[in-house]
């Protein structure tokens, strides 16, 4: 039943993409507005086809640029956080090579980074600030890889030098007319947590199933996650902080990070948003069970 289920999405979801392909790449030239919201429409339908029950508390403001800050144990966590609000991701240079995936990234209007020159920052966090001033909301997931489910790694604070830039860098984009909004931009966290599959819990040794990290590869990884059945998430939203509240990237990185590591551990534990937590910040450095490649072929989003 487990191969019929899987086999089954995925001829669905190959029904529902092929011919949106062309639909969404003419929106992106001609009508940037539209598409920023197909993507929201069709991933609703995603997690539908897939199985996944999206539990949400808080919801992510509509009416100014937000900066969404999230952890990121899965591939899921695309069409999840992409079926809650019409979203973009920031992803390293390398997923812009991938097969298949690139094509519905570069749909999606996705801001690669290349991790390596630090001389590309600036550039990048111009193209983030010009998209906040569009009235983009741009997710940036902030540990730089993905976990098992079962922990929220540490923050790369490097990672957040295109969402709060220098003060040399910002002084050079306000002279190139591309700063005009990110004072009115917000930051919000996004914790993301799976739950339940078939309504039973999931404890920690099941949560790996849903996790995708260290050297596994997606399609054997996609194809096992199909077959298990359906899943419920639990997202967390913070409440909207302005992006100018921060003083400097680490500050950025360091609220983000108690944030949605105090808002995983809650839905792990089935706890209230609002429930006493006090997290432990980990020591630096990758857990004992998480085994990656080499930066060529860790392949995850940024």
């Amino acid at each position: 039943m487990g191969s019929l289920r899987a086999g089954s999405i995925l001829a669905a979801f190959a029904g529902l993409t092929v011919p949106l392909l062309p639909v969404q790449a003419g929106l992106v030239r001609f009508a940037p507005r539209l598409a920023r919201r197909l993507p929201n429409w069709y991933h609703r339908r995603v997690v539908r086809l897939i199985g996944v029950r999206i539990g949400v508390d808080g919801a992510i403001v509509s009416d100014r640029p937000v900066l969404l800050i999230a952890n990121h144990s899965s591939w899921l966590d695309i069409p999840v956080l992409s079926a809650l609000a019409p979203v973009s991701f920031v992803a390293k240079k390398e997923v812009g090579n991938w097969p298949g995936v690139s094509t519905l990234a570069r749909l999606q209007r996705t801001v690669f980074v290349d991790r390596e020159r630090r001389s590309a920052v600036g550039a990048t966090a111009g193209e983030i600030i010009e998209r906040l001033a569009a009235g983009d909301s741009i997710v940036l997931f902030a540990e730089g890889t993905s976990s098992d489910g079962n922990r929220v790694l540490p923050f790369r604070s490097s990672l957040f030098a295109a969402a709060k830039p220098t003060a040399a860098a910002l002084a050079s984009l306000t002279a190139a007319g591309a700063s005009g909004a990110i004072h009115n931009a917000v930051v919000q966290t996004v914790s993301i947590a799976y739950t339940r599959l078939h309504g039973v819990p999931l404890g920690r040794a099941d949560r790996p199933l849903v996790g995708w990290y260290g050297d596994m590869d997606l399609p054997p990884h996609a194809w096992e996650l199909l077959k298990a059945g359906p899943l419920d998430a639990r997202v967390v939203v913070g409440e909207p902080v302005p992006l100018d509240d921060f003083t400097d990237r680490k500050m950025l990185a360091r609220h983000s990070e108690d944030e949605v590591r105090a808002n995983v551990v809650r839905a792990l534990r089935g706890l209230s948003c609002d429930a006493p937590i006090e997290p432990t910040r980990p020591q630096s450095g990758p857990p004992p069970v998480r085994r990656r490649r080499s930066d060529e072929t860790d392949r995850r989003m940024v």
